[in-house]
């Protein structure tokens, strides 16, 4: 008796722990970017005219996230929805939306931007705790507006319940060097 009982608590133990570890984070919630300590490599690429951490529209050479310097994300089981401002209120544009699936399926969002529709294909996949999203931005060359694309990853992930990072990498394009960029987030609070 006494070792069915220790057998079923470790059993318990066991599968309360799987279920522990299978649960992945939720980003949902309000970030706004923040400047990080500035390490040697950063302040000679801000010397150069590069910009710092923070990323979004504010950063001077610094293409951030990718999704803007105040962004909202709603999560449910199967999807994630981030959304941005990036036109100013008198454009009287909504704000721009993404929305991938999060179980590994492809979504394509379409955004209108400069010469026309621009169709964005990404796939996401969880890491463990970190949420990779993989986009193809597809665009005409210019040189003979043959189709090229270019690939975007952003890897998602918490340092803590209000500090959200997003590490993103660009690989190059026209022969362009690739890059990385590392934005953090702090969560704003309810109603701002």
């Amino acid at each position: 008796m006494r070792r069915a009982v220790s057998v079923s608590s470790l059993a318990f133990v066991f599968l309360a722990g799987s279920a522990a570890a299978q649960a992945k984070p939720d980003f949902s919630g309000s970030w706004t970017s923040e400047p990080e300590a500035t390490s040697p490599d950063r302040a000679a690429g801000a010397a150069r005219g590069g910009g710092g951490a923070g990323g979004g529209a504010g950063a001077t050479g610094d293409m951030g996230s990718g999704w803007g310097s105040t962004i909202t994300i709603a999560q449910t089981a199967d999807s994630l929805v981030v959304e941005y401002m990036f036109f100013t209120r008198g454009d009287m544009q909504p704000p721009l939306r993404f929305a991938y699936a999060l179980d590994g399926s492809e979504t394509a969002n379409t955004v209108m931007m400069g010469r026309g529709m621009q169709v964005q294909r990404s796939k996401s996949a969880w890491d463990g705790e970190r949420l990779v999203i993989t986009t193809l931005h597809a665009f005409p060359g210019p040189e003979d507006g043959r189709p090229m694309t270019s690939e975007v990853k952003q890897i998602l992930s918490l340092e803590s319940p209000s500090s959200l990072v997003i590490a993103a990498t660009r690989s190059g394009v026209l022969g362009g060097p690739p890059s990385a960029t590392r934005t953090l987030y702090g969560r704003r609070p309810e109603g701002m």
